[in-house]
């Protein structure tokens, strides 16, 4: 089966999926939350007010405020790489629930989006709570200037959509958890290091910055960027055009290869 002859069965059943992942994650919410909650106050503290006093950037601004904007999209990029990635895998090949999913009237493309629709849900609410930490710290970082920053919730939810579907194609490819050792070495830790979060990336070698553009998540930080500063301009228009043709071609292709990984 190809990308063309697939004819996605996807009904009200994908919402039950989601809805299914929402009660897990509130019966343990609290051992769940305690490493999101604390990361990024941690993170904020340590690299934008202990490490930015080392730092001298070339714009004058602090280097916490140059930061934020790749913690915004970092944090939910993880959140939706291990709920869609490892967690998926876990459903798959170790807990049995897609199999148990898959004895109700929900089909594998039910499945599927439902899984993708909790990894998008799992990256917003970790962007809208980082952006909260930086509203609260913002007296002392300066790094939300615009009331445009509320689009950061809507960059999430595209992201999310994103990373949840890259990592759910991976887990219907992986065959044993030290799989994923491929996913996070070759795909995250490149977008992670290439996105311009940490550091600017102008004044890296040309090749380098042009393959950097092809990542999704340099997208999601200058989009970050612009909403918290408030300097809105007509780039983000391919930003956010980008960031959506590979959210669909990465959709499309978990669909396939999760049909493959289930029909046996």
């Amino acid at each position: 089966m190809n990308l063309i002859s697939l004819k996605p069965n996807i009904s009200i059943s994908s919402l039950y999926v989601w809805k299914r992942h929402r009660d897990v994650f509130f019966k343990i919410w609290k051992t769940e939350s305690l490493g999101i909650g604390l990361e990024p106050w941690i993170v904020i503290l340590a690299m934008g007010f202990g490490l930015g006093q080392f730092v001298t950037l070339d714009s004058g601004e602090k280097y916490v405020q140059f930061l934020a904007p790749g913690l915004m999209a970092m944090f939910p990029m993880f959140a939706a790489i291990f709920e869609c990635g490892w967690g998926a895998f876990m459903r798959i090949s170790m807990h049995g629930t897609y199999e148990a999913i898959l004895n109700t009237p929900a089909s594998i493309e039910d499945i599927t989006t439902g899984d993708i629709l909790w990894g998008t849900t799992r990256a917003t609410l970790n962007a809208t709570y980082i952006l909260i930490v930086l509203l609260i710290l913002n007296h002392w970082t300066d790094a939300v200037n615009s009331p445009y920053a509320i689009g950061i919730v809507f960059v999430a939810i595209l992201q999310g959509f994103l990373f949840s579907s890259i990592a759910i194609a991976f887990a219907a490819l992986a065959r044993a958890m030290s799989h994923f050792g491929y996913l996070f070495n070759i795909i995250v830790m490149p977008m992670f290091w290439l996105s311009g979060g940490f550091f600017p990336i102008n004044e890296l070698p040309e090749w380098a910055q042009n393959i950097a553009w092809f990542l999704p998540l340099i997208h999601s930080v200058e989009l970050n960027r612009a909403l918290l500063n408030g300097n809105l301009t007509l780039n983000m228009i391919g930003d956010f055009f980008w960031l959506a043709i590979v959210a669909i071609a990465f959709y499309a292709i978990a669909l396939v290869l999760m049909r493959r990984r289930l029909i046996v």
